[in-house]
């Protein structure tokens, strides 16, 4: 399998819905998708066809040379793929579907050839709406200069099959999950481009916004 991280975060959702459209964002543990935390992200919805990162693996600082949470999704692509990425995420968040997308990236003088594939996958929110996402971006290839921008060379659109039937399960109902370092949403201003953080253990980044 080429793109081993893209396979552990879908296998992950799909045994964490366990035949229901998605899961809940705060059933999703760290512990589950630990070795492809790296590459793994965290999507809201904020308007139609638009999300934002809540929160993102070193990987995609990596590709923007800069912290990403609070960014808007569309920040990854070129202006001419933007339309193509709110349709996207429509159809995420208003299928709900998955979605798997083969991205290249713009190449030129310091940014060689990068390819890639991105898996999108819906997740709910405590209100039981289907407004965020669990997300894996994998790429090949150097880096190189940043910031790095893909165009969608393919995408694919799966409609959720549900095999049991479910409600919008109340807050305090939901399994209680010890917090999780990597995963805890506190509220933090959004201050723009940040320092790019020094390399450590791959982590998710915390993000702007509670639930």
């Amino acid at each position: 399998m080429r793109f081993p991280a893209i396979s552990e975060v879908r296998a992950y959702w799909d045994a964490l819905r366990d035949g229901r459209v998605a899961p809940y964002r705060s059933e999703v543990d760290p512990r589950g998708i630990e070795r492809s935390l790296e590459h793994a992200f965290v999507l809201e919805r904020i308007a139609p066809q638009a999300a934002r990162f809540r929160l993102a693996g070193m990987h995609l600082t990596d590709l923007m040379g800069m912290e990403v949470r609070g960014m808007p999704f569309s920040t990854f692509f070129t202006p001419a793929a933007r339309a193509e990425i709110g349709i996207i995420l429509e159809n995420v968040f208003s299928g709900p579907r998955t979605a798997d997308l083969t991205i290249a990236a713009e190449s030129g003088l310091g940014r060689p050839a990068l390819q890639g594939r991105i898996v999108l996958l819906p997740l709910r929110s405590d209100l039981g709406e289907v407004s965020r996402a669990l997300g894996c971006l994998v790429t090949e290839g150097p880096i190189g200069r940043t910031p790095r921008r893909f165009e969608v060379r393919e995408s694919l659109a799966t409609p959720i099959a549900a095999t049991v039937s479910e409600t919008a399960m109340p807050v305090a109902a939901r399994p209680a999950f010890p917090p999780a370092r990597g995963f805890a949403e506190p509220a933090l201003p959004f201050a723009g481009a940040a320092v790019r953080p020094a390399r450590g253990r791959a982590q998710l980044r915390l993000v702007a916004r509670d639930e």
